[in-house]
């Protein structure tokens, strides 16, 4: 039984022999089994090769095609697979579950002005004998993975070498740029497997993918997909590649053997990231950036309700697609559990020696959130004592926030805390008071952490946000992560002005922490709510399958 979903499939055999083949029930979101009858019975140790000649539909969750007017370039089409969590299935019959792992051999035949990529080692390329305007690049994947991790692109693709084992892939309108703010990965790398062990993978290579990418990043193997909205022009935001870095230890190695243990990738690579990032920058930074992640994992409970079981540690996903249930509570939660036991434990160093063991231990397998724990206990063995005085049933299967926070080093944090702080407190009076000196002195991470810190609060008054326009001109910053928050505060605080530029920053890209949140809070200002309904229609075909889905949900128009 293999899983598939929109999937038609016209012929089956097994070591050559035709074979019989049915569809089970449809599923509304695991799609549809696939039962192959094998002609024969099958004697233990006996191989058998299954081969399906099957042809994905144009309407493939997993995939995104676009026309050559909306890429950067305009003159080639472009297209581009996400497979996690469950999508694999929409490209092929496969066992769509991160419990099984394999290796993969390719063979993309594709018209010869464009370049195709997969999550694997590059194997050359031939003409296609078949029709001579088209190529065949070859690629293998030699390491065990879980089919989560097969990933393809294919478009009009230029690279530039940033590293030993990198080049950085994009259209060729981005890729000068990609290659400058990317350019600390192999700092990055090398920092990783003094951390966690060595890298396997051979090649580290990044691309970047059109704006209407779902996530910031996703790590495969190989070839970590990047939003655009990463090119800030000053690498401020290379903290998502430390993070998909990571993954190649922590999910890519070892593995969550189901999406319920999803912090098991997740938690453990968001604590490398920060490990990097304290490497680079220093250990009130990496303090900074994880008490950033705290008030993260508020604002997702919040969103969620801290009753709702989906903001458990280890939820219950029986019935529950993924794509809904994902959110940043996986990552912060996981993360605040192993700050927690690091602090426990004796601190940092003590603390990698645990998950490096941990990485060995279970490299090339997937596991369970009770083998972690198992581990744990025998790592730790002479301090048994202390692990037993944590609250594990709270930390794994308690809604809300957790039961411990973690101590946090705030020395970077104090300015954003009391400058936030003085436009809460202002009256109408004290506006004057402010200029564009209050930001001299903070850096673009602490300017985030100022926003994020507001949107924790009760709306300003719309007067406030119009005088932090007149005095910090937060319009004309392009950085994403500064103008994601900064657009929602306003439209929080009903400020009419800032509704059309809402809209453009949620329909000009689409990666999802961005454009749903937006889309929710144009959505909850009654001022608008048709406007960004309409919008969001006009939008739709256009924007990626899983996000115009999970947007479609939110502003109750699923269909």
């Amino acid at each position: 039984v293999l899983d598939t979903k929109d999937v038609q499939v016209f012929k089956v055999t097994v070591n050559g022999q035709d074979a019989k083949f049915g569809f089970g029930e449809k599923h509304s979101f695991k799609g549809t089994p696939l039962e192959i009858t094998f002609p024969f019975e099958l004697r233990r140790g006996q191989e058998a090769i299954v081969e399906i000649s099957f042809e994905s539909s144009p309407k493939s969750s997993a995939l995104q095609w676009f026309t050559p007017e909306q890429t950067a370039g305009k003159k080639h089409p472009f297209l581009f697979s996400q497979c996690q969590a469950i999508h694999c299935r929409a490209i092929f019959p496969c066992q769509d579950t991160p419990a099984v792992k394999l290796t993969y051999y390719a063979e993309v035949s594709v018209p010869k002005e464009l370049v195709a990529l997969m999550s694997a080692n590059r194997d050359g390329e031939m003409p296609d004998p078949e029709d001579c305007s088209r190529k065949i690049y070859l690629f293998s994947q030699n390491v065990p993975i879980p089919c989560y991790l097969i990933a393809l692109v294919v478009g009009a693709l230029e690279s530039r070498k940033i590293g030993p084992r990198t080049l950085v892939w994009s259209e060729k309108e981005l890729v000068d740029k990609s290659a400058y703010e990317f350019a600390e990965t192999e700092a990055m790398l090398k920092i990783a497997e003094d951390l966690s062990g060595p890298y396997v993978w051979g090649q580290y290579d990044l691309l970047v993918l059109p704006p209407s990418f779902p996530y910031g990043g996703m790590e495969n193997p190989c070839l970590t997909f990047v939003t655009p909205t990463l090119l800030a022009g000053d690498r401020s935001l290379s903290s998502v590649i430390a993070h998909e870095i990571s993954h190649s230890w922590t999910g890519n190695l070892v593995t969550n053997k189901t999406w319920e243990h999803f912090w098991l990738n997740e938690g453990h690579t968001v604590y490398l990231e920060r490990r990097i990032s304290g490497q680079l920058f220093g250990e009130p930074f990496r303090h900074f950036k994880a008490l950033g992640g705290w008030r993260e994992l508020q604002n997702a409970i919040n969103a969620f309700g801290d009753k709702n079981p989906l903001t458990n540690l280890i939820p219950d996903l029986s019935e529950v697609d993924p794509d809904v249930a994902y959110s940043s509570v996986p990552y912060e939660k996981g993360f605040a559990l192993l700050f927690y036991l690091e602090q426990l434990l004796g601190g940092p160093d003590v603390f990698i020696g645990f998950l490096k063991a941990y990485i060995q231990q279970f490299a090339y397998k997937s596991i369970v959130t009770d083998d972690w724990k198992k581990f744990l206990y025998f790592y730790f063995k002479d301090k048994v004592d202390i692990l037993d005085k944590v609250d594990w049933n709270s930390w794994f299967h308690a809604p809300g926030m957790p039961p411990v926070k973690p101590t946090y080093d705030t020395t970077l944090e104090n300015a954003c805390i009391a400058l936030s702080q003085r436009w809460i407190k202002a009256q109408e009076s004290d506006l004057g008071s402010f200029s564009s000196a209050d930001l001299k002195e903070m850096s673009s991470h602490q300017l985030i952490e100022f926003l994020a810190l507001l949107l924790l609060e009760a709306p300003l008054p719309v007067s406030h946000v119009k005088r932090m326009q007149e005095v910090y001109d937060l319009n004309a910053i392009n950085n994403s992560e500064i103008r994601f928050r900064w657009l929602r505060l306003c439209i929080k605080s009903r400020w009419e002005d800032a509704i059309p530029l809402a809209l453009k920053m949620a329909t000009d890209q689409g990666r999802m922490k961005f454009t749903r949140p937006l889309f929710r809070d144009l959505y909850n200002f009654d001022k608008c709510r048709d406007l960004t309904v309409k919008t969001f229609l006009e939008h739709r075909a256009s924007m990626h399958p899983v996000t115009s889905m999970l947007v479609g949900k939110d502003l109750k128009q699923d269909q």
